[in-house]
C-alpha cells in the first residue's frame, strides 16, 4: 500500500495519476484534509481517508497499512510547517511504514535566505531520525513560478526584479512523474540529486524568452532588494509573501537553485521540459508575423 498525502493539491494529484498507470488501485491510499475533493480518486478505486497534519490520531487511520507513505510538504513555513511535517513522519512510524518519501527542494538548508529552505532542511533531520528508510526528493524549483513573476513584464515591458542567479525550472507533470517512479520502483535512499529541468537559466534569459513568445520586447531592470520588497507591499502583498519572493532571489544568487541536473530526466525516459517549452504553454502567444 503507497499512501500520498496531499492527494487534492497539484503535486500530489499528479503523482496519484501517474502512480495509476503502474499500480492497482487498491494497492494506493490518498489522504487530504477534504477528502470530498478526492471523489474522483475513490471512484477510481484508490482508498480515501482524512489526513491533517494538524491531526496526528487521524493520520494513524489515513496511513493504516502503509508500506510506503509519500509526504507532500504542506503549503507554510516556520516552525508550524516543521511541526506538520514532524507529525507526518511520526504518523508513518507509527503506521508501520517501511519507507517514506518526502517532497524536499534543491535549495534545502538551514542558512538559506528562502524561507522553505531551512523547513525541509529540518524535516531532513527528522527522516534521518525516524528510524526507518526514506528517500528526500531533492526537487527543483517549480516553474509555475516564472509566469507570476512576469504577470507585470508583460504589460510594462519591463521585468524588474532584483539581481539573481540561474535557476533550473522544473514542472510539476515532470517532478510528479518522477516521484511515482520512485514511489514504484525505490532507489536513492537518502537523498536524491537534484531533480531538475534540463537548463538553469537566470532573469535575463527568462525575459528574452517571454518575449518571443509574446511578440513584445521585455527588459530585464535589476531592482535592490528592498526597492522590489517595497513595490510588492504596495501592490498588497502580505509581508510574508514579499519577503518570500525576496528570498527567492537572494537563494538564486547564492546558487541555491542550479545547476541543472540530468537525474530527473534519466528518471521520465525523455528530456525533462524546459523552461522555453513551458512558458510556450502558459504564455499568450504574440501575433503571428
Amino acid at each position: 500500500m503507497i499512501i500520498v498525502t496531499g492527494a487534492s493539491g497539484q503535486l500530489g494529484s499528479a503523482v496519484l495519476d501517474n502512480l495509476l498507470e503502474h499500480v492497482p488501485a487498491d494497492q494506493l491510499g490518498a489522504s487530504a484534509r477534504d477528502p470530498q475533493q478526492l471523489t474522483g480518486l475513490q471512484q477510481r478505486g484508490v482508498r480515501v481517508r482524512p489526513g491533517d497534519f494538524d491531526n496526528p490520531a487521524g493520520l494513524s487511520d489515513a496511513f493504516e497499512g502503509a508500506s510506503t507513505v509519500l509526504i507532500v510538504s504542506v503549503n507554510s513555513t516556520g516552525a508550524e510547517s516543521v511541526r506538520r511535517h514532524r507529525n507526518a513522519v511520526d504518523a508513518a512510524v507509527a503506521a508501520g511504514a517501511k519507507r517514506i518519501v518526502y517532497t524536499s527542494h534543491m535549495g534545502a538548508g538551514p542558512a538559506s535566505p528562502f524561507p522553505p529552505m531551512p523547513d525541509h532542511a529540518a524535516t531532513e533531520d527528522a527522516l534521518r531520525q525516524a528510524g526507518v528508510a526514506f528517500t528526500s526528493l531533492r526537487n527543483g524549483f517549480y516553474a509555475s513560478t516564472v509566469p507570476l513573476l512576469l504577470r507585470h513584464a508583460l504589460e510594462t515591458g519591463e521585468l524588474r526584479v532584483p539581481e539573481d542567479g540561474p535557476v533550473a525550472w522544473t514542472t510539476h507533470a515532470d517532478l510528479a512523474a518522477a516521484a511515482a517512479r520512485i514511489l514504484v520502483d525505490g532507489g536513492f535512499d537518502g537523498f536524491t540529486p537534484p531533480l531538475t529541468g534540463p537548463a538553469a537559466v537566470d532573469m535575463t534569459r527568462v525575459a528574452e524568452i517571454a518575449a518571443q513568445r509574446i511578440g513584445r520586447p521585455i527588459r530585464r531592470v535589476v531592482v535592490a532588494d528592498e526597492e522590489y520588497r517595497q513595490g510588492l507591499l504596495a501592490a498588497g502583498l502580505p509581508e510574508a509573501a514579499a519577503d518570500m519572493l525576496v528570498g527567492l532571489f537572494a537563494a538564486s544568487r547564492h546558487g541555491d537553485f542550479g545547476p541543472a541536473d540530468p537525474t530527473l530526466a534519466g528518471l521520465l525516459g525523455r528530456p525533462a521540459t524546459s523552461i522555453e517549452d513551458y512558458l510556450v504553454s502558459s504564455l499568450p502567444a504574440g501575433p503571428e508575423r
